[in-house]
């Protein structure tokens, strides 16, 4: 039986502003806000309410039958909780259905896979935390920034504790094998790999609205009648794009959403499923291993990092970003974190590509690659400054974590006296309310002595001296 795997991905460009050299060492904040502000309201409004509001309905009205995966990169979530909260509500509505999964990335959305191991896993740990606060589930799959992969990438990612990843089907890594199969990584088998369908993916994301297009009018059955059609051991089918392709790249005229809530009635008709990656991992073996030795992607025809990397202008603002990952993980200062976190997004290598791509490519306020370069690097430069000037750069790597791990263990002990005092001050009170208690209580003795002595004459007098020694022999005691 043939089931789908439905993607999408959610991250927004955290856009930069315009940053001359001369604001360096003066002006520590980045970004555009109006720009930051104007983008994620159109694109909440005109894709991912709507697109998700009918992945809703597919849902409910398909009794989980329909199922769909999501990723959202951290910078990503941060932008919907300041402008566009009710995207984050709709996710959690999908959620509560147990038709959906969440899967982990990079929460900066960049290139830490590329560049340096350990920010690499911290970059996604982080993801992964803010994904289990909003949603109540730990990922188990790995998505990379633009299905970035590698056979080293996936030990990493096996290694990091995950059953399985997506990544792109080229051809240049496939030759002759199908991306309907389960793989698995070359250097850790235990790692599973679920490939895209370049075509049937892009019929949708890039050529539906293409007139041009020799496809053109896509309709829904035709579209599953093409899925059927593959051979009977060609099972599983993975169908990947960004969500913001139904609404923005292929605009709510064009009927993209119409299209997508009559698969579920065709699929049915052709005894084929739906399912999550997490689903098709606990069912289905890996057929073979897939040997990925360069770096793949899902960008442009080469399907390679050359997009990011391909020119010296990228390589340069790539190397020297990744030449403080050390320090700025160590030190793990909260605001240089938040820039760290933003100034590592793809997008801002992206736009000093000098590559000719038959995918649209805005530069926002840039006009050229080189004036993308030189904006970034005045950033970078300031950004660099502050870091150096928190720790001092001829305090090396080693030497600046052995003092923060000092620094953290003095404070941790100074934690544990405190505690310590606050635990000898409660005691201390008790012990103090527990003598005012017995002192209360031997006044109150002596004051009946006095009253016996003074009625009875002296009568009674021997007995009652004994209780009061009694009252002054518990008060001699201190309590425990």
């Amino acid at each position: 039986m043939k089931t789908i795997c439905l993607y999408f991905e959610i991250h927004q460009i955290i856009h930069l502003k315009r940053y001359r050299f001369f604001d360096i060492g003066t002006d520590h904040y980045y970004y555009n806000d109006f720009a930051n502000e104007q983008t994620i309201t159109n694109i909440a409004k005109n894709s991912y309410m709507p697109a998700l509001d009918a992945l809703l309905q597919m849902i409910k009205e398909n009794d989980g039958y329909f199922k769909v995966a999501f990723s959202l990169s951290g910078v990503g979530i941060e932008q919907l909780e300041v402008h566009a909260p009710q995207v984050l509500e709709k996710l959690q509505e999908l959620n509560s259905t147990g038709c959906v999964e969440f899967l982990a990335e990079p929460y900066s959305h960049g290139l830490s896979s590329l560049a340096n191991k350990e920010s690499f896993k911290a970059d996604v740990t982080k993801q992964m935390g803010i994904i289990q606060e909003y949603f109540g589930n730990k990922p188990k799959v790995l998505r990379n920034s633009s299905l970035i992969y590698s056979d080293d990438i996936g030990e990493l990612a096996a290694n990091m504790g995950f059953d399985g990843m997506l990544t792109e089907g080229a051809k240049h890594v496939l030759g002759w094998k199908s991306p309907h199969y389960v793989y698995r990584c070359a250097l850790a088998p235990d790692l599973k790999l679920l490939l895209r369908d370049i075509n049937l993916s892009d019929d949708i994301s890039l050529r539906f609205n293409d007139r041009t297009w020799s496809g053109y009018p896509l309709f829904a059955d035709q579209y599953i009648n093409k899925i059927a059609a593959f051979p009977e051991k060609e099972r599983i089918i993975n169908i990947f794009m960004e969500l913001s392709a139904l609404g923005i790249s292929q605009p709510l005229s064009c009927h993209i959403l119409d299209f997508f809530k009559a698969l579920p009635e065709f699929a049915r008709k052709q005894n084929i499923t739906f399912s999550t990656p997490s689903d098709i991992f606990s069912k289905e073996e890996s057929v073979d291993v897939l040997d990925v030795p360069d770096t793949l992607s899902w960008i442009d025809e080469e399907r390679d990092v050359s997009p990011w990397l391909g020119n010296p202008m990228q390589r340069e603002a790539f190397n020297k970003l990744y030449s403080v990952a050390d320090r700025v993980r160590i030190a793990n200062d909260p605001r240089i974190n938040q820039d760290w976190n933003y100034l590592q997004a793809s997008n801002n290598f992206r736009f000093m590509t000098t590559k000719p791509s038959n995918v649209g490519l805005d530069r926002g306020i840039y006009n050229s690659p080189f004036d993308a370069f030189t904006n970034y690097m005045n950033i970078l430069g300031d950004f660099i400054n502050r870091v150096d000037n928190l720790y001092p750069e001829e305090i090396d790597n080693e030497q600046l974590e052995g003092m923060l791990t000092t620094m953290k263990n003095q404070g941790d002990e100074i934690g544990a006296k405190d505690t310590e005092i606050t635990r000898l001050h409660a005691q201390i009170e008790k012990t103090q309310t527990a003598l005012n208690k017995m002192r209360e209580k031997f006044e109150k003795e002596q004051e009946l002595v006095a009253k016996l002595t003074e009625k009875e004459g002296g009568e009674g007098i021997k007995d009652t001296n004994v209780d009061a020694n009694i009252v002054s022999s518990d008060l001699g005691k201190s309590p425990k």
